[in-house]
């Protein structure tokens, strides 16, 4: 990603000459694929960022970039404080007339998004694997991610139920309601460039809120292509656009977003560090938060394991996507029973993953998506040697490829090692040999996040122990399934350092309502609760 110019240097000319990449497509056949995708989702070399009923933007002009091959597939107008101040206005006045439309009519409205999303489904999901990095089958998989929780949105507009609670006072009934709460703040991460938006955007939606998203800058242009999905959409039912605003830009944006009080909740998906802040800012404004941040996902693989399965999903949980999820395996406890068996054959399956274009078939490890990536995993490397592990597998730079390739690595390391309990958002995996399964449960909930664990075994009692109170502390809990790879029926967050917010399924819509608790007096007379007399 590089910042070229401002408004006034329009129309951009791209200067950057792309390298040949010869472990993928050819320089004309990269090119003439993005050009293909970008067209049919009805973007150029050069594209507006801000939408909020008509597009627009005055920030800084951002390239985005190939991370397999070094192409710069586009570029995208972010936005200023002043476009942001424009976006926020239009969608409070958006909300407050949304807000009135019944919910099941709302849930009308998003059922044309999902309908809208599955028409653009490959080119969208080729955008994804062209900007963030991921392969092609995963692209596609995280807009049918979209289209599910989408779907799951439309249901839930019919359930958005309250309660009718008993009163002790005669002639009384008290019942809760649930409301809109305005206008939602969506800033999500490069790594799930459409999903995560959609998790927050779809419920939102049907709960009566307006929401405005900053996607990660490097990957803009999936922003711009979501959004112009949306806005036809909108655009159709003759609803106001600002509904689904888009306000492109960087750490400045979403800064003023935290801050901003005419934001009634933000959902920030990112780092802790980050998380923090923006957390704290959105406290001191006594808004609502959503926080999904950091992982640092262990698997336990106990030696009554099926080690068949075991091996497989750890190969997902900790290949899939470069290690760019934030549920992604990082560490693995083996029991010393099967410790070697298993690293012999997790080693072996590791030499059979094909890295390269994430377009190109059967490529199942795609690039990291930034340079600086990359120097965060040669830095974890390093480390892992300084602190006394060792490389069981991989451990380089693939420079023999143009883009930001990296082995994915098997480490043996002490379960305490500084950099075991540092997050790496690239493929490294710790392996660590236990004797106790209490010693793997509690180094599972030593590390400051809590996201998502697994454990591998067929003891029932095991299972249950595993996810009971003195079991795993994280907000994901799964038994014989890989850390990653989470439905959207059920609560997506984690606690501790992942900062306890939830989204998608089960009660996560109630986050982007206002909760009330209402009590109607029909009797005519004053009775006061806990029998109190004011006469």
């Amino acid at each position: 990603m590089a910042i070229l110019a401002s408004k006034a240097a329009r129309p951009l000319r791209f200067a950057r000459r792309m390298r040949a990449n010869s472990a993928s497509f050819s320089t004309t056949a990269a090119t003439r694929t993005t050009s293909v995708t970008l067209k049919a989702l009805g973007l150029d070399s050069y594209n507006l960022g801000v939408f909020n009923g008509k597009w627009g933007g005055n920030g800084d002009v951002v390239e985005t970039v190939n991370p397999a091959t070094g192409e710069v597939l586009g570029a995208v107008q972010q936005a200023n404080a002043k476009d942001l101040n424009d976006t926020l206005e239009q969608a409070q006045k958006a909300g407050r007339m949304w807000r009135e439309v019944p919910a099941p009519k709302r849930g009308e409205v998003v059922r044309q998004m999902r309908n809208a999303l599955f028409e653009k489904i490959e080119p969208l999901g080729k955008l994804v694997a062209l900007e963030m990095g991921k392969i092609l089958p995963e692209g596609i998989g995280e807009v049918q991610e979209y289209i599910d929780i989408a779907d799951y949105a439309v249901g839930l507009s019919r359930m958005l139920n309250g309660k009718v609670i008993p009163s002790e006072r005669p002639g009384h009934t008290m019942m809760e309601v649930w409301n809109p709460l305005g206008v939602v703040g969506v800033i999500s991460a490069f790594n799930f460039p459409v999903a995560v938006y959609g998790w927050n955007s779809a419920i939102s939606l049907v709960c009566g809120n307006a929401v405005v998203w900053k996607g990660a800058p490097s990957t803009s242009l999936t922003s711009v292509a979501v959004t112009k999905i949306l806005a036809q959409v909108l655009e159709t039912n003759g609803l106001p656009g600002a509904l689904c605003s888009l306000a492109a830009g960087g750490a400045d944006i979403g800064q003023a977003i935290a801050t901003d009080k005419r934001v009634d909740v933000v959902s920030f998906t990112g780092s802790t560090n980050v998380g923090r802040k923006v957390a704290l800012s959105v406290q001191e404004r006594f808004g609502k938060s959503i926080m999904e941040l950091g992982g640092n996902n262990a698997i336990i693989v106990h030696n009554d394991a099926d080690i068949d399965l075991a091996v497989r999903s750890v190969l997902f949980a900790a290949v899939g996507t470069a290690g760019q999820r934030c549920t992604t395996t990082r560490r693995l406890f083996l029991h010393e029973d099967i410790h070697d068996t298993f690293i012999d054959r997790l080693t072996k399956a590791y030499g059979q993953i094909k890295i390269g274009n994430p377009l190109e078939p059967g490529i199942l490890c795609g690039p990291l998506h930034t340079k600086a990536a990359v120097q965060a995993y040669k830095q974890g490397i390093e480390d892992v040697k300084a602190q006394g592990g060792n490389i069981l597998y991989g451990g380089n730079v693939l420079q023999n490829l143009v883009g930001n390739f990296v082995e994915p690595t098997i480490t043996s390391i002490a379960h305490d090692a500084p950099v075991v309990h540092r997050e790496i958002f690239a493929p490294i995996l710790h392996t660590i040999k236990y004797a106790s399964i209490d010693d793997a449960v509690q180094w599972n909930n030593e590390v400051g996040q809590g996201l998502s664990s697994s454990l591998f075994t067929t003891n029932p009692e095991k299972m249950f122990n595993w996810i009971g109170p003195s079991g795993s502390d994280c907000g994901i809990v799964n038994v014989n399934i890989p850390t990653n790879g989470a439905e959207i029926g059920g609560a997506f967050g984690g606690e501790k350092e992942t900062g306890g917010g939830r989204e998608s399924g089960s009660t996560a819509w109630q986050q982007y309502m206002r909760r009330q608790t209402c009590t109607i007096n029909y009797s005519g007379m004053l009775p006061l609760a806990q029998g109190i007399k004011f006469e």
